[in-house]
């Protein structure tokens, strides 16, 4: 809804790396996605929808893409062992000095990191660290997306806040009876925002 208009609108082009389409989940979200773009492309323009997963190829030409954005689905690549994958992915298709951007639900510092990120929550020192080890140089870091009042000790994990809120634990039915004001109250979690970089040389 912003990216595609943007980049229509600017002779530019969104590539949209979505799920391995061996997914059965993944195949009806993307399906619904290619309805959506192709009843508007005066708005949306060419949108090129690829696959990212454990055993996709490339999501885009070598050295092609200006930018790179991950959207606080790190924890999800986590959880799926995939993540050192997405960072490789993204420095492959990024040209040189292109941009990688990083939105991503912040752990407290200096907490042991869960390498699948069950709660949701990634520690900032650990994403930078996956990133430099695919070759990336962190330029920047902004507090745009900080929540003071996140205290990330929630019973269903980061899903508990807005914008999910979750009243029991994933898979299970809802709890009527479950208070979300405390919840509701912290708003959305506490996130870190990253520009990295792959050297131009």
């Amino acid at each position: 809804d912003i990216l595609a208009p943007y980049l229509a609108a600017n002779n530019g082009k969104l590539i949209a790396a979505d799920l391995e389409p061996t997914d059965p989940a993944a195949v009806e979200i993307v399906e619904a996605y290619r309805a959506r773009l192709k009843a508007n492309p005066k708005l949306f323009g060419q949108v090129e929808i690829t696959a990212f997963g454990a055993t996709s190829g490339p999501v885009a030409p070598a050295g092609s893409a200006d930018l790179v954005l991950f959207l606080r689905n790190l924890h999800n690549w986590m959880a799926a062992g995939i993540a050192e994958k997405a960072f490789r992915d993204a420095f492959a298709a990024l040209k040189p000095g292109g941009v990688l951007g990083i939105e991503e639900h912040r752990a407290a510092a200096g907490d042991v990191q869960d390498a699948l990120a069950a709660d949701g929550y990634v520690q900032q020192a650990y994403v930078i660290r996956l990133a430099q080890e695919a070759g990336f140089v962190l330029d920047k870091a902004s507090e745009i997306n900080a929540n003071p009042k996140d205290t990330r000790d929630h019973p269903f994990g980061v899903w508990t806040l807005p914008p999910v809120r979750l009243t029991s634990p994933r898979g299970k039915a809802p709890d009527p009876s479950f208070d979300q004001t405390k919840f509701d109250a912290i708003g959305e979690s506490d996130r870190m925002t990253l520009r990295l970089v792959k050297p131009a040389a």
